[in-house]
């Protein structure tokens, strides 16, 4: 089988996914061909068909290529399709001195898309959308951002390249970056280089979060005066259903600003979650979000949502991953997986555990079972009610 992107974004039969297979606390531990042939084998299980991978630079990508082909070869009815990214940088990007946010790192940036090119044609089965850059025009990226130039400037690379026969013609090149980057929010993003990056692109991959949102713009989020005398748990049912008008909201700006340049382009997520763990800005003494019951509300609003509406949520992440904030283990952007270290599946994903679609697979030896015991009164201890105010 070999689908297209055309044919497998927006369609509900081939589920995404954000996915890193790092293991460690580190990226110099390197996830195997066997490691990830596991996690594959996961995924698959889960129904996901298609998986977005943020850079080339290190052996990850490569080598989960490789994986997907093993498991190809061994199994011709296997199907998995990747969204490969090529992380793109300003000068300067993560150095002693200031980014320069006006000029690319222009080696690095190119060697980086030649490399995606490579796998690209490598593997022509495999990678249906090659992403140029991760939230990489969003200013608040203050290590590492450009301006949509040069975005626009990989894209229509890439765009020639295929129009040369040198990529695949139904290969789709986008970026993936946040809602506001792509004008759907502050009108200083809406610039003609931007513009012209929309009309460039296959489709627009966008990323949307509530869950950092409930901490730095927490209006939706604080519980309302016409809902303080509901339960508990209806008051967090609520949040989470204001947590999904927010992503539809999101979705909309970008949408109608996108219908207001003549653009008409297919618009997925390339990023949306929930984390599971904070001790921060969403935990106890901050925003009271992150934790498993809102994470599998979350997940299910997604899923729902997307799916009945044709479009691709790349949904982040898969599993959890150490590295992200390697001093800091309570750190919430170590526990954006469902399933976690231990391989046990969060609350999102037991009623998969029930069904047993993970029976007889393993993740680093451990069957796939459910957190918590699979007692959920004991998972609820740990749920907060949303405040009142912050």
């Amino acid at each position: 089988m070999n689908k297209t992107a055309a044919e497998i974004l927006g369609n509900p039969d081939y589920l995404a996914i954000s996915y890193g297979g790092y293991r460690k606390n580190t990226r110099a531990i390197q996830p195997t061909v066997e490691q990830l042939k596991e996690d594959m084998k996961i995924l698959s299980a889960m129904g996901i068909k298609i998986l977005r991978d943020y850079n080339v630079q290190l052996q990850h990508a490569s080598n989960l290529l490789k994986a997907i082909r093993e498991l190809k070869n061994e199994e011709p009815s296997f199907e998995m399709y990747v969204m490969l990214g090529a992380w793109i940088d300003c000068q300067y990007a993560w150095t002693d001195n200031t980014p320069n946010h006006e000029v690319e790192s222009t080696q690095a940036n190119a060697s980086e898309i030649q490399r995606a090119v490579d796998l690209a044609c490598a593997y022509p089965d495999i990678v249906k959308v090659i992403a140029i850059g991760n939230e990489a025009m969003v200013r608040w990226a203050t290590s590492y951002f450009v301006r949509p130039n040069v975005i626009l400037k990989w894209v229509n690379h890439l765009q020639d390249l295929k129009q040369s026969g040198d990529l695949p013609a139904d290969l789709w090149i986008t970026s993936s970056d946040d809602f506001s980057s792509w004008g759907g929010g502050d009108p200083s993003y809406r610039t003609e280089d931007l513009e012209k990056l929309i009309t460039a692109v296959d489709y627009v991959s966008m990323h949307t979060y509530p869950m950092h949102n409930s901490h730095y713009n927490p209006q939706f989020w604080i519980v309302p005066a016409d809902e303080e005398a509901l339960s508990d748990k209806e008051k967090i049912h609520s949040a989470m259903l204001r947590a999904k008008n927010f992503v539809t909201e999101q979705y909309q700006g970008v949408f109608d600003y996108m219908q207001s340049i003549g653009a008409n382009k297919p618009l997925h997520i390339g990023e949306t979650g929930w984390a599971t763990v904070c001790v921060q800005d969403y935990g106890a003494h901050g925003s009271k979000a992150a934790d498993e019951y809102k994470s599998g509300l979350y997940y299910q609003h997604m899923r729902e949502w997307s799916n009945a509406n044709n479009i691709s949520c790349f949904y982040f992440e898969m599993f959890d991953e150490s590295w992200k904030d390697q001093n800091n283990e309570q750190g919430s952007e170590n526990h954006f997986g469902l399933i976690n270290l231990k391989g046990e599946a969060k609350y999102a994903l037991w009623d998969l555990v029930d069904q047993g679609a993970f029976d007889g697979l393993t993740r680093g030896g451990q069957p796939i079972i459910k957190s918590y015991n699979g007692d959920k009164k004991t998972m609820m201890d740990n749920v907060l009610v949303p405040p009142t105010h912050y």
